[in-house]
Order: structure tokens, then C-alpha cells, then sequence
């Protein structure tokens, strides 16, 4: 297992983001902050039961297609914080011979991830269950899934908890299992654009325990649980996507 170093690139791992699938919007990142930011507020929802979060239909084809060069067809993909379901269905139609299991903390996300299921029409993708996944326990019972995916969460939680989930992702994976955490991320420590100090600083200020994480710190904890990184690619609005894969052995 290596470890990287503050003020250094991520050794042969750092890429550009590929070219997205369809049109992807690329943007500033500058969050106004008249409103809590998203994620951090309960959102509104339609008569179909469908909640809506821009941030999740501009990134959804530039996830998507990082999905395409990892996913296989048969695999089983758990989704961890789920939120509106925009993504979920979004990647199940991209990818219909792969099977989707969506999750979220909040019942009412859950039913907005169901409300997005159930007028797709799609059939590869499982009702959304209730998963508090900083919770010890909860990857023995998900059985052995070929992929997890995370969007937009670690800046919303706190390190302890960021720490829990990795520890459980992790063991749930089966052998070359991969893990996918997509988002915001501080760079060697420091915040590199307007718009994610902004954001960082108004997450901090609603509570100090969350915001941005510092990428090498959340590579070392991912490798701290026996996965190796395999890429971080740089991503449309300053983000970035972490890819790391489970041993087919562990010894």
C-alpha cells in the first residue's frame, strides 16, 4: 500500500475528466448562497412524489460515463445516499443489463427514488432501502456487490462518519469489486476555486464537524481498508471522481 504525500500529485492516477456522454453542462461552481446548498436542505416534490436537484442532472452524464469503461453487464451496483434518484435512473437507463440498488438515509428520499423507479418503467432497479451506512454491520447483509457509488456526500458529513462508511463499503464489495465516491474535494489542503470556498465555508458555518475533505487524506483512508486506487480524474465544476478496487484475494 503507497502513501502519498502532501503538495503532490496522486502518482499515475491523476487524469482529465474523458469526454461526457451527450451534452454536459459545464459551469463556474459558484454557489450563491441565498439558500442553504443542496443536499443540506429538504427539497420540494412534485405530484409524483419526485424530488429535483440541478446539481444531480448536470452531472449525470459525466458519471455516467465514467461508469461505462468500469461497469460489466450482470454486475450489481449498490448505490449509498441515493437522494432525489435522478442519478439512479438515469445510470439504470445507460445500462440496463446492470442491476441497481439505491439507498439513502432519509425515508423521504427513498420515496423519491421510488417515485423516479416506478414512472421509468425500468426494471434494473431495486426499490430504495433505508441504509444508515456509517452504521457497523449493514455489508454483511448487502452480500458481496460488484460496485458502490457515492455522489456528493463527504462534504456533507463529518470524517468520523466518512471513515464508517468506507470501512463498510469496503467489506462490502466482493473480489474486484470497485468503489466510486464522486464530489468536491479540497486539493493537498486548500480550497481552489470561489465557489468551493463559498460552499466549504457555509457548510462549516452550519456545522463545523462537515465540509470539503482533503483529497489525499480520503485516498489514505480508502487504502487504509485494503483498496487500491486506480484513478482520480479530474471532473466537470472542479470536481473529482475517486476509483479504487478491491484485491481479488485477500490474504
Amino acid at each position: 500500500m503507497w502513501k502519498v504525500s502532501k503538495g503532490r500529485s496522486h502518482p499515475n492516477l491523476h487524469n482529465k475528466c474523458p469526454p461526457c456522454l451527450g451534452g454536459i453542462l459545464f459551469f463556474n461552481g459558484v454557489y450563491l448562497m441565498t439558500t442553504p446548498p443542496e443536499g443540506t436542505r429538504q427539497l420540494d416534490r412534485d405530484e409524483t412524489g419526485k424530488m429535483f436537484a440541478p446539481s444531480a442532472e448536470r452531472n449525470k452524464d459525466a458519471i455516467a460515463n465514467i461508469l461505462d469503461d468500469i461497469l460489466f453487464p450482470g454486475a450489481r451496483v449498490l448505490e449509498i445516499a441515493s437522494g432525489t434518484g435522478q442519478h439512479v435512473v438515469h445510470f439504470a437507463r445507460c445500462f440496463p443489463e446492470i442491476q441497481f440498488f439505491p439507498t439513502d438515509l432519509d425515508p423521504a428520499r427513498c420515496a423519491s427514488v421510488d417515485a423516479y423507479r416506478l414512472t421509468s418503467g425500468l426494471k434494473n432497479i431495486a426499490p430504495a432501502q433505508v441504509l444508515d451506512a456509517a452504521s457497523p454491520g449493514w455489508a454483511q447483509a448487502a452480500g458481496d456487490v460488484d460496485a458502490i457509488i457515492i455522489i456528493n456526500l463527504f462534504h456533507l458529513i463529518s470524517e468520523k462518519v466518512v471513515k464508517s462508511i468506507l470501512c463498510e463499503a469496503a467489506q462490502a464489495l466482493g473480489a474486484n469489486g470497485k468503489l466510486i465516491v464522486y464530489g468536491p474535494f479540497m486539493r493537498s489542503g486548500e480550497l481552489t476555486s470561489d465557489g468551493d470556498i463559498a460552499f466549504h465555508n457555509s457548510l462549516v458555518a452550519e456545522n463545523p464537524d462537515v465540509g470539503y475533505k482533503d483529497d489525499f487524506d480520503v485516498i489514505e483512508w480508502i487504502e487504509n481498508n485494503w483498496l487500491e486506487m486506480r484513478h482520480v480524474l479530474e471532473m466537470p465544476a472542479n470536481n473529482l471522481c475517486l476509483i479504487a478496487q478491491k484485491a481479488d484475494v485477500i490474504l
